[in-house]
């Protein structure tokens, strides 16, 4: 494949390990561009607004408040399939009122981002891996599935469209995010038999957490009475009503001056996930081996992208042991209370990565 335009977005192979595509520790080199391929990706439709407003000073402004001018949208019906694809200027969306997106939360999301290179092109980070999760959480949703390829390059499509939207400071990227909900107008539960699958983007400077500059650590509350997932759940996939129904914690943890939850689960109080984010604990473990550990997916917790590919750097580095096992509230205590724990940290997507408490003994406010 030829490459793109030089300020064109690319999507980076080396950074993919997906479909026998091998991890490398130097990827610039190795991206390219995914062609259009299938009906859906040529027969895409493209209306442009009448004249491009001025941009906004996105200093100071918080994460995920500004949109740029156009958005991606396909319908799909069980007696027709998926209609032709459309980009199209920036507008709201005419629901039905008894929607099962909105009645029954037949719905889904993902969020990816696009940076410029040094080289002043865009780069997708890793986007095979979000059109995977998407997929999954699409079967869990009773929602249909898709091309993965005809949707990304859809998405390329937006991205290259808006690229003037990201600029070439260092904190600078484009959140992609694709939502996919169920149009069913109907009031009873059952699978939908329509469905809309939108794409719109958020340029940003700032971070996810209002905590000051980028880096700036969270404080954590663990309250062992609120339970984000279970084992047979949905928290293994990335359904809007998993983030819905953890905001009553969330805003009791500001109450008592703290940022984001430590969800635990079990009665042995497992460590699962910092908020919306993974969470990682590099210390020395219970038999004096430096550790980088994470929780396992066991259907509990997300599989971050950030988090996967943090694994993959750290095994690839070979500065201590990386594991992936079950972590509970008692070995983290211990640990702080013998001084072997050298960092804890959140990431993901959106949040990047957070350090968790400058003063790590005082970070933990148990209910």
């Amino acid at each position: 494949m030829s490459p793109p335009p030089s300020g064109g977005p690319v999507f980076d192979r080396g950074a993919t390990p997906h479909r026998g595509v091998t991890l490398t520790p130097d990827p610039s080199p190795l991206s390219f561009v995914l062609a259009p391929r299938g009906q859906e990706a040529v027969d895409l439709s493209v209306e442009l607004v009448p004249e491009r407003p001025t941009k906004p000073d996105l200093r100071g402004m918080p994460f995920g408040s500004v949109f740029t001018d156009h958005m991606l949208s396909v319908q799909w019906t069980l007696a027709q399939g998926w209609e032709p694809p459309q980009i199209t200027p920036f507008r709201n969306l005419s629901l039905h009122p008894a929607c099962s997106g909105l009645q029954y939360a037949i719905q889904l999301y993902e969020g990816l981002k696009a940076y410029r290179g040094a080289d002043g092109r865009l780069r997708l980070f890793r986007p095979l891996l979000n059109m995977d999760r998407m997929v999954r959480s699409a079967e869990r949703a009773c929602l249909p599935v898709f091309d993965q390829a005809e949707l990304l390059e859809c998405i390329r499509r937006l991205v290259e469209l808006e690229s003037e939207w990201v600029t070439e400071s260092d904190p600078a990227s484009l959140y992609i995010r694709p939502t996919f909900i169920g149009t069913e107008t109907f009031l009873g539960l059952r699978r939908p038999t329509r469905a809309l699958l939108y794409v719109v983007l958020s340029p940003g400077l700032g971070t996810y957490f209002s905590t000051g500059a980028p880096g700036s650590d969270l404080a954590l509350w663990a309250e062992p009475k609120y339970i984000r997932a279970w084992r047979g759940g949905t928290g293994d996939v990335k359904m809007g009503g998993n983030y819905g129904g953890s905001l009553a914690p969330q805003c009791e943890a500001l109450e008592r001056g703290c940022q984001q939850l430590l969800w635990l689960y079990g009665d042995d109080q497992q460590i699962t996930e910092a908020g919306t984010m993974n969470i990682f604990l590099h210390w020395t473990n219970e038999n004096g081996v430096e550790e980088l550990a994470t929780p396992p997916l066991d259907g509990l917790i997300l599989p971050g992208v950030t988090r996967q590919s943090i694994l993959e750097l750290a095994r690839e580095w070979g500065v201590c042991q990386v594991t992936e096992r079950v972590l509970t509230m008692a070995e983290l205590l211990q640990g702080l209370q013998d001084g072997r724990v050298t960092e804890l940290f959140g990431c993901g997507t959106a949040s990047q990565l957070c350090p968790v408490g400058r003063n790590i003994p005082t970070i933990f406010r148990c209910g």
